[in-house]
């Protein structure tokens, strides 16, 4: 308690704990998943993982580390589209194991389909993660600002941004809404988050690889 009233004296804000929270975020390197969401379900699919396996098969979405995955399913389970599975070590409920990781060029056409949408309810779900990157982007080159690589986010909005969060942090989506006018934030880092995936961008932000 000490070390929190010195901090805050010190500090005077909560500019400083959204930077703490911030780096923590970025420094955690968790090597499991514990859940997942479905991007395609192939009652009987040939593994791409692992040569010769083949049955109940889940093409799949990591929440936490955002990493492309193929799920061995348990026989008689039927799976929907962005369902929230458990894979972690323990309390599996429909998943026998995880077979291994996927490249985007590994996906079916279906789960290449799904995944915008399923990635746009992983960042609503995990909202305030997500808010601390819009108080917390920095310029990565002269030119160029981190928040500048989130589709539809210019020179104007960039500015606009730094100019609102120094005043005060970005507290939620909506709160970027109306102090910023950005339409949709969440489908911005949505498709920020595909680009990443599917190797179109170089830079990662939000995918840990």
């Amino acid at each position: 308690m000490r070390i929190l009233s010195y901090m805050l004296r010190g500090c005077g804000s909560t500019r400083f704990l959204q930077r703490v929270l911030f780096r923590n975020m970025l420094s955690v390197d968790k090597k499991y998943e514990e859940f997942a969401k479905v991007l395609d379900f192939l009652p009987r699919g040939r593994s791409e993982a692992i040569k010769g396996r083949e049955g109940p098969i889940i093409e799949a979405i990591g929440e936490e580390r955002l990493t492309l995955l193929e799920l061995l399913a348990m026989e008689n389970q039927d799976f929907g589209l962005g369902e929230r599975v458990k894979i972690g070590k323990e309390g599996r409920e429909k998943i026998v194991s995880v077979l291994g990781k996927l490249a985007y060029e590994e996906l079916t056409p279906e789960a290449r389909a799904s995944l915008p949408m399923v990635v746009e309810s992983i960042v609503k779900d995990y909202e305030s993660k997500y808010v601390v990157y819009f108080n917390e982007l920095q310029p990565l080159t002269p030119r160029l600002h981190g928040l500048e690589l989130i589709p539809g986010i210019g020179k104007t909005f960039m500015k606009e941004i730094v100019e609102m969060r120094e005043k005060m942090p970005f507290a939620s989506f909506s709160d970027i809404q109306d102090r910023v006018g950005l339409r949709d934030p969440a489908k911005m880092i949505a498709k920020r988050i595909v680009e990443e995936l599917s190797g179109e961008s170089h830079i990662s932000i939000f995918v840990k690889k």
